[in-house]
């Protein structure tokens, strides 16, 4: 058993190989450069050492998944997976150095030296150019996460190390194919979707064919937990693969040209791995017994495998959608956005006007679905739900949508008015229909408990909410800071450019300030479990004085006449008065606040009088079961106290 646990990864890396060599001849990946050769062995070395870094950066970030979800900390099981992660995890490490060596010798084809010029040229590339700077990062990140890896056996400890994955796997999306200039953070973020759940797809599976199961859970129940992994990870990689293939090729270039052709065969070989995970989840499942289905996942393994070798043959070959446009190097917005300018604001641009982002549709994709999930289930056997919070749920997830890929998303790049309108939105108008709908709450009752000493969503999630940094964060003082001086912060210091110029800034930006509001108003309504309650009346009092501060707040940017990130809004060339437009973004941040701070007045009013009503009613039940004893029991203290 232990030779075919070690022959099904290796068969399949064969096939991986197989892929990755056939489809760099088919689609010219590893031809010869015409001017500036650089040779075969760094043609052919640097794919086939990407595969690897691909391959063992799988094993990384998929056995630390499987681990995390599906086994019990501490045990035989657990150990044996983290240890695979850790090996994963160095060989991608190594492979990563070679590729870096080998992108490094793609630019400089002189002979190997000590020369100044030689090491000169070394230190250039991996300092000064951006593609050397992210590869650089991903070999010392990734040379990091290793060495954690190995000293880190604690569930705390292995989830953390996924967080921080997201460092190597953001290096490798900048790295790739940009997809043309103008769509460039389309791409990046489809990038970084696809690698992450190919990744806990594949390196999952991996695990799954290597692991000799000796304690609980068990060999089904664990591929009964991975399957749901895979499935949805299988929407995510078809998702993400179908945006990053039509912004690199179009639809004409899909079928007339190498890169084209490549993209169809990989979304075959997808469209075959769903068909395995049909058969898995129906079939092999309901009788998958010790080690009698590895055959089956080891020829799944393989297709996929295979797929991962159609990608790094992708990664190679050229794009019919050229990454550096011929034109618009004139165009100061196309410089420091990507893309010209949009058409002049009309109403009815509101809804024709999009700039889709696939991280934030994906997230807000889930966030529907999961809820809608868990309503259902609680439906299915007889409970009941709040109509309301359902609804509100819903608008504030479509809300949140559009505010991401809409109309705002496409002109907060170009003018401060339109970016504070966005940002004031996501941070108060989102959470304000979001915290209502108490998907903790949702989550609590719906999700099944694990009794097998592993650790699933509704685990994760307490031991996130009961956390020491939750108790802090969401303390009624803390949660209305950030919620304030996060806003300072950002907008009097360099982070508001770093985020209009960076795309991960941007994504920071939307995270951050959602997160922010949608603390603030949880911990004011109180809707979801809280370490401790707050008072209402410290509720109100906490809730006012925050918003003088972000009155306040507004009113410094509309009186401000020194130009906020001048670099950025005052180059556009829009067309209009940058301060000008800057004091109508203070006054947006000063009004918008105004009408969410009104509603969530009333609901804690509302609140308040309910919760001394269930109080009172709470008492009258007690009295008439007891006989009114505290009552009496006050009474008779009064009587003592005037007979003393």
């Amino acid at each position: 058993m232990s030779r075919v646990r070690l022959l099904i990864p290796a068969a399949a890396l064969a096939a991986g190989l197989a892929a990755l060599l056939i489809g760099l001849e088919l689609g010219g990946g590893a031809a010869p450069i015409p001017a500036g050769d650089p040779g075969p062995l760094v043609r052919w070395g640097y794919p086939i050492s990407r595969f690897f870094q691909d391959a063992g950066l799988a094993v990384a970030i998929g056995g630390l998944v499987l681990a995390c979800f599906s086994l019990k900390p501490g045990s035989d099981s657990w150990n044996r997976v983290a240890d695979m992660a850790a090996a994963g995890s160095g060989v991608a490490t190594v492979a990563s150095a070679f590729c870096a060596w080998l992108s490094f010798r793609t630019l400089v084809t002189q002979d190997l030296s000590v020369e100044t010029q030689f090491t000169d040229a070394f230190l250039m590339f991996f300092t000064q150019i951006e593609a050397g700077q992210v590869m650089l990062l991903l070999v010392i990140s990734l040379a990091l996460l290793t060495t954690l890896l190995i000293s880190v056996r604690g569930h705390v400890g292995l989830a953390f190390a996924i967080v921080l994955f997201v460092v190597p796997l953001g290096a490798m999306s900048a790295a790739g194919h940009a997809g043309g200039t103008e769509w460039h953070t389309l791409a990046v973020t489809g990038m970084f979707i696809h690698i992450l759940f190919a990744c806990v797809w594949v390196g999952g599976l991996a695990v799954l064919t290597m692991l000799r199961f000796t304690d609980k859970p068990g060999f089904t129940a664990v591929i009964e937990r991975y399957s749901t992994l895979a499935l949805f990870s299988f929407f995510a990689v078809a998702f993400s693969g179908i945006v990053s293939a039509l912004v690199r090729a179009g639809i004409d270039g899909l079928f007339t040209t190498s890169y084209g052709w490549l993209a169809i065969t990989k979304a075959a070989l997808l469209v075959v791995l769903g068909l395995f995970g049909v058969w898995q989840r129906r079939r092999m499942l309901p009788r998958a017994k010790e080690g009698r289905t590895r055959g089956f996942l080891g020829i799944e393994l393989m297709v996929m495998l295979a797929t991962f070798g159609v990608s790094g043959a992708l990664a190679r070959t050229e794009t019919p959608v050229p990454e550096i446009p011929a034109t618009g190097f004139d165009d100061p917005a196309r410089i420091l956005t990507g893309r010209g300018l949009p058409p002049d604001f009309e109403p009815v641009r509101l809804a024709t006007e999009w700039l889709f982002d696939p991280l934030w549709a994906m997230v807000s994709a889930a966030m529907l679905v999961f809820y809608l999930w868990g309503v259902w289930r609680l439906h299915r056997r007889g409970d009941k739900w709040p109509v309301h919070r359902t609804v509100l749920w819903v608008l504030g997830t479509l809300v949140f949508f559009w505010l991401t890929s809409g109309a705002l998303n496409v002109y907060q790049f170009y003018f401060f008015s339109w970016h504070m309108l966005q940002h004031m939105m996501l941070g108060m108008l989102v959470p304000v229909l979001l915290a209502p709908g108490a998907p903790i709450t949702l989550a609590m009752r719906t999700i099944r408990v694990r009794k097998d000493g592993s650790r699933g969503s509704r685990e994760w999630l307490l031991d996130t909410v009961h956390s020491k940094y939750m108790a802090v964060v969401s303390s009624p003082i803390v949660a209305s800071a950030i919620f304030v001086l996060s806003m300072w912060i950002f907008y009097y210091t360099p982070m508001v450019e770093w985020a209009m110029v960076n795309h991960l800034g941007h994504i920071w930006m939307v995270l951050h300030f959602t997160a922010a509001g949608y603390l603030w108003v949880s911990m004011l309504l109180g809707v979801d479990p809280q370490p401790k309650p707050t008072p209402f009346a410290l509720r109100i009092l906490l809730m006012l004085i925050t918003m003088a501060f972000h009155a306040f707040f507004g009113l410094s940017i509309m009186v401000n006449q020194t130009l906020i990130a001048p670099e950025y809004f005052g180059a556009l060339g829009n067309g209009v008065d940058a301060i000008a437009d800057q004091t109508t973004g203070g006054g947006i941040a000063w009004s918008v606040g105004e009408i969410p701070t009104l509603i969530l007045a009333v609901v804690l009013v509302v609140l308040w009088a309910k919760s001394d009503d269930r109080e009172a009613k709470r008492y009258d039940r007690k009295a008439a079961r007891d006989g009114d004893a505290d009552l009496n029991a006050y009474n008779q203290m009064l009587e003592r106290m005037s007979n003393r």
